[in-house]
C-alpha cells in the first residue's frame, strides 16, 4: 500500500534523507521479545530460546528474533512467562525511564501489556505498578498479560484519567503516558494504521494528549518523573506537544536523555530531553520519548489543575480491616498441605483471595479494578481453589508437589491444549500440582490416582 502523499510532502519536508526513509518501507517490519526479569535474566533467556538473534539498543533486556523462522506464541516459554512479545521500539520509553524497586508507577493509558510489564520487572515486586486503560476490553487483555507475566504488586484499573487523578493526586513516584496519537511509525507494521490515519490525522488526537496529560500532572508527586511517549512521527503530537506543556507548568522540567547510551536520536526540538527512533536509521518502528519532571508542588502556579486534587478516602482503612481478619481455613489448609512458605495475610472479596500490594494505596471505592494484587483463588464450599495468576508468580520450590514436564514434551503440550492424562514423563502425587516447562511454572493441575485433571485456564490454551 503507497504512503499517504500528505503524510510524505510532511515528513519529505522534515527530513533530508527522506529517500532513504522512503525505501524502508520495503523492510519487513523488524519483531522483538523481551525477557522478563520476573523470571529469568536475558542471558539464561538467550541460552534456553536459541532462535532469539541479537539484542536491542536500547534495551538490554530485548532480542529481535526472525518471524519466518520462530513463533514464540506458541513456546512453553511463552507460557510460563519468560518473555514478552514486543516490538523494539515499544521498548524504548520503560527502558529509559529510572524506576527503582519500592517506587509508586502509573501505566496511565497500559494495554495491551508490554510497557507495564517491562516497568514491573524494574520494581521487582516492591512498590506497586498501578496499569490503567480506558478501554474496557483492552483492560482485560493488559489484566492477562500481568497476570502471565507473574506480576505480583499491580492494581488494574478501567478508568478515566480525569477519574484517576481525583484519588492519586501527588502519588506516583513515575508515571508513563503512552499516549493515543495518529501511529504513524505503525505504518510498516500494520497497514491498518495507515487506513485509520485517513480518518484519525495528527491532529484529531491533540485534544486528548492535552487532556491525559493535564491529569497525569495532578498525580505526579514533587520530584516524581513523568515519561510521554508515542508512535507517531507529527511535531505536533511530540515535541510542540511537550513544549505546550511546559509553558502551563511552570513546576516541570526536561530530564536529560543519555541518547548514545541507548542507541536513540535526539528530538527535531527540545533536544536534550526528548528523542527519535526512526525506522531508517535504527531498528525499530517510529517511536517519540520526552523525559519530564516536577520540580515543586505549587499549586497557586495553575490553579485550575488542582480542582480535582479532592481528598481522598482515609488511606488504606479498608485494607486494614481486611488484614486484620485471619485467612479463611480453607486457604491455610491448602497452604499447610501443598506449599513450602507461609503466605502473608490476603483481603478476601466476596470468595476470592487477594494479596493487595503494601503501597499506601488510597480508597479505590467507586472506581472500576479489574485486579488489586495478585489474585490467589477463591474459597468454594470446604475447598480453595487456586488461581492461574497464583501458580505462575510462583517458583517451583515454593510447592511441595510439582510435575515438571521438559519443553519440548508431549505430555506439556497436551497440557497447554487442555488435556486430562496420565503423565508418562513425570511423577504425579494426588492432590494439588503445579505443573512447570524445564523448572518454569506454567500452571495447575489436580492428580488423582495418577490421572492429572487439566487446571489450565480456557482462555490461555495452546491454539
Amino acid at each position: 500500500m503507497p504512503l499517504p502523499s500528505e503524510f510524505t510532502a510532511r515528513m519529505s519536508d522534515l527530513l533530508p534523507d527522506f529517500e532513504k526513509f522512503s525505501a524502508s518501507y520495503a523492510d519487513a517490519p523488524l519483531t522483538g521479545l523481551r525477557a522478563n526479569t520476573l523470571k529469568i535474566s536475558a542471558e539464561k533467556l538467550k541460552s534456553l530460546v536459541l532462535d532469539i538473534g541479537e539484542r536491542v539498543d536500547w534495551c538490554a533486556d530485548g532480542f529481535y528474533y526472525d518471524a519466518a523462522s520462530f513463533r514464540p506464541g506458541k513456546s512453553p516459554y511463552y507460557h510460563a512467562g519468560l518473555y514478552y512479545i514486543q516490538e523494539p521500539s515499544a521498548m524504548s520509553p520503560a527502558a529509559v525511564m529510572d524506576v527503582l524497586p519500592g517506587h509508586r508507577v502509573l501505566d496511565l493509558c497500559a494495554a495491551p501489556g508490554g510497557k507495564s510489564t517491562q516497568l514491573a520487572a524494574k520494581l521487582a515486586g516492591k512498590g506497586v505498578l498501578a496499569a490503567n486503560d480506558v478501554s474496557a476490553s483492552r483492560a482485560r487483555a493488559l489484566l492477562k498479560n500481568i497476570e502471565l507475566n507473574g506480576v505480583t504488586n499491580s492494581v488494574i484499573t478501567n478508568e478515566t484519567p480525569a477519574r484517576l487523578a481525583a484519588r492519586f493526586a501527588g502519588y506516583f513516584d513515575r508515571i508513563l503516558v503512552d499516549a493515543p496519537c495518529s501511529g504513524e511509525g505503525m505504518f510498516r507494521r500494520d497497514p491498518d494504521a495507515m487506513k485509520a490515519w485517513a480518518a484519525r490525522k495528527p491532529g484529531a488526537c491533540l485534544a486528548l494528549q492535552r487532556e491525559i496529560l493535564h491529569f497525569a500532572a495532578i498525580m505526579l508527586k514533587p520530584g516524581g518523573r513523568l515519561m510521554y511517549s508515542t508512535c507517531t512521527f507529527a511535531p505536533e503530537e511530540n515535541e510542540l506537544m511537550i513544549s505546550e506543556f511546559l509553558s502551563s507548568h511552570a513546576d516541570f522540567a526536561g530530564v536529560a536523555i543519555s541518547h548514545a547510551d541507548y542507541g536513540i536520536e535526539p528530538g527535531i526540538y527540545n533536544e536534550e530531553y526528548t528523542a527519535r527512533i526512526w525506522p531508517h536509521r535504527q531498528k525499530g518502528e517510529g517511536h517519540f520519548l520526552a523525559y519530564l519532571q516536577r520540580l515543586e508542588d505549587d499549586k497557586t502556579s495553575n490553579p485550575i489543575r488542582w480542582k480535582l486534587n479532592m481528598t481522598p478516602n482515609p488511606i488504606g482503612q479498608k485494607l486494614e480491616s481486611a488484614y486484620l481478619r485471619r485467612n479463611p481455613s480453607e486457604y491455610t489448609d491448602f497452604c499447610d498441605k501443598y506449599l513450602n512458605f507461609t503466605p502473608a495475610p490476603v483481603a478476601r472479596h466476596g470468595n476470592s483471595l487477594h494479596m493487595p500490594p503494601d503501597a499506601g494505596l488510597p480508597s479505590l471505592d467507586g472506581l472500576r479494578v479489574l485486579r488489586e494484587g495478585l489474585y490467589l483463588g477463591d474459597v468454594l464450599t470446604k475447598r480453595f481453589e487456586p488461581s492461574q495468576a497464583f501458580a505462575i508468580s510462583l517458583r517451583s520450590d515454593d510447592v511441595r508437589h510439582c510435575i515438571d514436564f521438559p519443553s519440548d514434551s508431549g505430555d506439556l503440550y497436551r497440557y497447554l491444549k487442555g488435556e486430562s492424562f496420565e503423565p508418562s514423563s513425570a511423577t504425579a502425587t494426588d492432590g494439588w500440582n503445579l505443573v512447570s516447562a524445564d523448572g518454569f511454572p506454567i500452571g495447575w493441575a489436580k492428580v488423582s490416582n495418577g490421572r492429572l485433571k487439566n487446571k489450565y485456564p480456557r482462555g490461555w490454551l495452546l491454539n
